[in-house]
């Protein structure tokens, strides 16, 4: 059995359990293999029955006497059990499990592992794991709970690990060197794998983490390495005279004067498109650090030299912001600027030097097209096949055009240098003269209704607008989501509040028509509150909005809630943020006070990263980012641990020709 087998090769599982399986990212037996628990249950304490104390965690190894169901007055059926060892008798509890009846026989010596608690009058074990024989694999040790989804628990996954490592664990090879491993104190990838799931001790699972972490970070940045030397095959489909006595007359009839990062990062750009190698950077800034307009300029030095250029945006909001934004900075150079989304084309009729859109632009513009400039931005929201394709699709073979991608998450540098290492790095550090910091407070249950009467006040006396952001579109039946304010509840319940004021609503789920209608009421003032999910999150630039409240704020992310706050503040007016946490939520205080007093958002991706759990930061709720399974972005020590040894492998890479190649093997294609 290999490590890059199907798991559909393990004895019953069928289609049904691949498709489950792959909703927990395994689709490999070594995903399987590296996919870390949640936790442990320490079943490690041993005892016999008279030496059970209530209140333990405990394992008990004992013959069953019988079990049957016992119904309750209310119609409730228990599982009633009896074990006995030499040391005395003890009742085992379960609840609603009549199958139990069917898998368990009188007289099996058995292991029972969990909480001893009185039942009655009596001590007993009241829902314990249970397994028949001594090969322990769901008691009596540090037993792993996973990540589950609907008909694959812990106990199955527990099943089918114990049985691989049984069965491949002779097969798994390492493909980093022994004296490597001795040099960075590293486990073997064989013994890794094991610990992952059955240490001993703590030591030896962290010791696991670390070892199959460095193997994760490695493959990252030896992938970015090979995309970056397939990269540098591809000639620039157009290389781009750069006219700069035109450019600096273009900066200087802007309303602003650009900050040193942004010349920096335009020097930069106009650098990389005068060359034979096409650009291939990111451009990273903080919410409303002026990011656009550092891509206008380039976009401009394209138009110049009688070519066109593209931008890609995630959603409809954020492609017609850009688009109103470049129409407004090109309106005096007769630069055509065209809109097109699935549905809709807007702008300039015919062809046009600037296209802007969604996904739907790459199946929109022609080939035929002069395009050296393509620019997605947000652009760890689009698949690598969208990416790809819509570079290809305006290139010519391996004549491609220059390409240049925006993200405004902030990510710390040496996390950004992992994750794009494929990419140069322009990163905007300051923001524009005259941003004034969005004022930001917490507001716990108790003064809700005070806070709802200061906003009723702004409204009325300096014509404000509000933001109110709810995390859900419609209320969860799941117990821990209760307390969340979904959007369409929300909604009823300001309307009801805010009585004599326009309450108006906003999601993903209304058809475009009506997102467009919700904006520009809101955009023209005809709206006073907006309620919305964050779908405001990017795109949407409403100068007068000075309010932003957001529900359920404990649930986001720091960089989340630093995105939706940079929707206020976008004038020379006075701007709030208010955090409304569920309840009286304190378990995020930290991260919420850290809201309050940190304005940078490459500030509080740091808080974020030293605050939140391995694998978190950059997880679908950020959108998409390269989800680690065993590494944590916030372990800069081992991240640059590993960049000094990917650097090392290739520059010696005769000597490193099966870890590269296996590695080059694990990667889809270039990005």
């Amino acid at each position: 059995m290999r490590l890059q087998d199907p798991v559909s090769v393990l004895p019953k599982i069928g289609p049904v359990y691949v498709s489950r399986l792959e909703k927990l990212g395994i689709q490999n037996i070594e995903d399987l293999l590296t996919l870390p628990p949640n936790r442990f249950a320490d079943y490690r304490h041993t005892t016999k029955i008279t030496d059970a104390k209530t209140g333990e965690m405990v394992t008990i190894k004992g013959k069953l006497n019988f079990i049957k169901n016992q119904y309750s007055k209310s119609g409730k059926v228990m599982q009633i059990a009896e074990i006995e060892d030499e040391s005395g008798k003890m009742k085992i509890v379960w609840f609603n499990q009549p199958y139990l009846i069917m898998s368990m026989r009188r007289g099996l010596e058995m292991n029972f592992s969990g909480k001893v608690e009185f039942f009655g009058l009596d001590k007993a074990l009241m829902s314990p794991d249970y397994e028949i024989g001594n090969n322990l694999v769901h008691t009596g040790r540090l037993v792993p709970i996973y990540p589950e989804t609907y008909g694959v628990t812990s106990k199955w996954l527990r099943s089918k690990i114990a049985f691989v490592l049984k069965v491949a664990r002779p097969e798994i090879t390492d493909y980093i060197p022994l004296s490597d491993l001795k040099n960075y104190s590293l486990l073997s990838y064989k013994d890794a794998v094991y610990n992952l799931h059955f240490p001993n001790n703590d030591e030896d699972y962290y010791e696991a983490k670390k070892r199959l972490a460095f193997n994760e970070l490695l493959s990252l940045l030896i992938q970015s390495n090979f995309r970056k030397e397939i990269w540098k095959k591809n000639k620039a489909l157009y290389r781009i005279k750069i006219k700069i006595s035109e450019i600096n007359k273009f900066i200087a009839k802007l309303p602003f004067k650009l900050t040193p990062s942004q010349n920096e990062s335009i020097s930069e750009m106009l650098n990389d498109i005068q060359k034979e190698t096409p650009m291939n950077r990111l451009l990273e800034g903080d919410v409303g650090s002026g990011k656009t307009v550092v891509a206008a300029i380039c976009i401009f030095a394209v138009f110049l030299s009688g070519y066109q250029s593209v931008i890609m945006a995630p959603t409809q909001i954020l492609a017609k912001q850009h688009f109103e934004t470049l129409q407004k900075l090109f309106n005096k150079f007769k630069i055509r600027v065209k809109l097109v989304t699935s549905g809709l084309e807007k702008g300039d009729s015919g062809t046009a030097d600037i296209y802007v859109g969604t996904h739907a632009l790459i199946h929109r513009i022609i080939e035929s097209e002069k395009v050296a400039l393509v620019v997605i931005d947000e652009q760890h929201r689009f698949g690598v096949e969208q990416r790809t394709h819509l570079v290809r699709k305006t290139g010519k073979g391996n004549k491609i055009p220059h390409v240049l991608t925006m993200t405004a998450t902030p990510i710390p540098r040496t996390v950004a240098l992992t994750i794009y290492g494929d990419l140069d790095l322009s990163i905007l550090k300051e923001m524009p003269k005259g941003r004034k910091y969005v004022t930001t407070w917490i507001v716990p249950s108790k003064k809700r209704g005070p806070a709802y009467e200061w906003i009723m006040k702004q409204i009325n006396e300096n014509k404000a607008q509000v933001f109110f952001i709810c995390p859900l579109i419609e209320e969860s039946e799941y117990e821990t989501l209760k307390t969340v304010r979904a959007v369409v509840k929300e909604y009823q319940e300001i309307k009801n509040i805010f009585k004599n004021f326009r309450v108006d609503i906003l999601h993903g789920r209304l058809k475009e028509s009506e997102k467009d209608k919700a904006i520009k009421k809101f955009k023209s003032g005809k709206t006073d509150i907006l309620v919305s999910t964050p779908v405001v999150e990017v795109g949407i630039d409403i100068p007068n909005a000075q309010i932003m409240v957001i529900e359920g704020a404990e649930r986001f992310g720091l960089a989340q809630l630093h995105q939706l706050r940079g929707r206020v503040g976008r004038s020379d007016k006075k701007s709030y943020c208010l955090l409304m946490p569920s309840g009286d939520n304190s378990g995020s205080s930290r991260r919420l006070n850290a809201m309050k007093s940190h304005h940078s958002g490459f500030e509080l991706a740091e808080i974020d990263l030293s605050i939140r759990g391995p694998g978190e930061i950059f997880g679908t709720a950020q959108h998409g980012f390269f989800n680690l399974k065993n590494a944590s972005w916030g372990d800069t020590e081992l991240i640059k641990k590993v960049a000094e040894y990917t650097e090392f492998v290739i520059s010696n890479k005769r000597n490193y020709k099966t870890l590269i190649t296996r590695i080059a093997r694990e990667e889809a294609g270039p990005n």
